[in-house]
């Protein structure tokens, strides 16, 4: 999990209202300038103190973390010694090549450095966290708004490891937590032993195409019901009549499920330019990947049975075609037109039932 910290040094409106948002969502920081607002705040949340162009206060109150300017301030080290109860950390902002060395030495020893980029690009960014790849402290990049956050949350795949967002109106700290959630868990995939298939006719099926470059033990579950999966592969195996497209899982009938960002499903027909869909390899491995279109076309379908160890029933409906695959125990392709009784693929069982894609504890019956 990425750290969240919402600055409310500027929130007059609605205050109250945000503070109550940020801790119900679990922020990991709220920023302030002054050490009274901390006062009613719990233990749970870091409380750091950032008193950008104003002299130190007297006391730092109940601060954890004091972000300082040392042209302004004095050195982090040398604060961090004579106020060992708190941790210092370095605000550094870019405006040209000089501050941004600035704020590479800063990434390479300081505890915290707080970065402000004045330009849009985010190849500064890049340059940063580069410089900070060995390091042990930690990078939060000031955004103006949520999708700057996920921007920042996502540059060179690692990330800066916090964003600072000043919100705007209630729902904004929730966005931002959101936003932060980017890492995916893994799963604990399952043997499944098919035990029937079946033509069925005409239907619209789905393929879905990524923005994502897809590994060889990689897919996404794709099931017909919200409580069993099996693992469909990508088009990234050589097949005999076209070219491969490592993009693409051709996935299944519109109606099925698969699992996106933050434990949802979504219906294959749901998809669209921009959705969050979770990749899953052999091995349970998960990453978060953007749908960057989804094809929807009328093709004969077949239908395939299978059961786990437990005797949960999975079913799952794709394109009836040689060349629509899924995968098996240690990464083996199977096509889906020659699967039989007795062939074992892997699968995932999700515990929740589910209302609009979300996991709910309540009774539901598919079949």
């Amino acid at each position: 999990m990425k750290l969240s910290w919402l600055d409310i040094r500027k929130t007059d409106e609605a205050k109250a209202a945000i503070l109550q948002e940020a801790l119900h969502y679990r922020l990991d920081g709220i920023v302030a300038d002054d050490p009274a607002e901390f006062e009613q705040l719990p233990p749970t949340v870091q409380k750091v103190l950032f008193p950008q162009g104003k002299p130190l206060p007297e006391s730092f109150g109940s601060a954890d973390i004091v972000i300082v300017d040392p042209a302004l301030h004095g050195e982090p080290a040398e604060l961090a010694l004579r106020h060992p109860e708190v941790e210092f950390g370095r605000f550094v902002e870019i405006i040209d090549a000089d501050t941004l060395e600035d704020a590479c030495q800063s990434a390479r020893t300081e505890k915290w450095s707080l970065l402000l980029f004045r330009d849009p690009t985010k190849i500064p960014l890049e340059i940063v966290i580069a410089a900070a790849a060995k390091s042990t402290g930690s990078l939060i990049t000031i955004a103006q708004d949520v999708e700057e956050a996920e921007i920042i949350f996502g540059v060179l795949e690692l990330g800066s490891d916090g964003v600072m967002m000043a919100p705007a109106k209630v729902g904004d700290a929730a966005a931002l937590r959101n936003s932060a959630e980017f890492e995916s868990p893994n799963l604990d995939l399952t043997e499944l032993t098919i035990t029937a298939t079946s033509h069925i006719g005409m239907g619209e099926r789905a393929c879905v195409d990524t923005c994502s470059h897809f590994r060889e033990d990689e897919g996404i579950l794709v099931g017909s019901h919200s409580k069993g999966m099996i693992l469909c592969v990508s088009e990234t195996h050589p097949l005999p009549y076209m070219p491969t497209r490592p993009f693409r899982v051709n996935a299944g009938a519109i109606h099925s499920y698969t699992l996106s960002k933050g434990e949802r499903t979504n219906y294959l027909s749901e998809l669209r330019t921009g959705s969050k869909i979770t990749a899953v390899d052999v091995k349970g491995q998960t990453r978060i990947i953007t749908v960057g279109r989804v094809k929807i076309e009328s093709r004969p379908l077949i239908s395939i049975d299978a059961v786990a160890a437990n005797g949960q029933t999975v079913n799952l409906i794709l394109q009836d075609d040689w060349h629509v695959r899924v995968l098996g125990p240690g990464g083996v392709v199977l096509n889906s037109t020659e699967l039989k009784p007795g062939d074992i693929v892997l699968g995932y069982l999700p515990t929740e039932d589910r209302h609009v894609g979300y996991p709910i504890n309540e009774f539901c019956l598919e079949k």
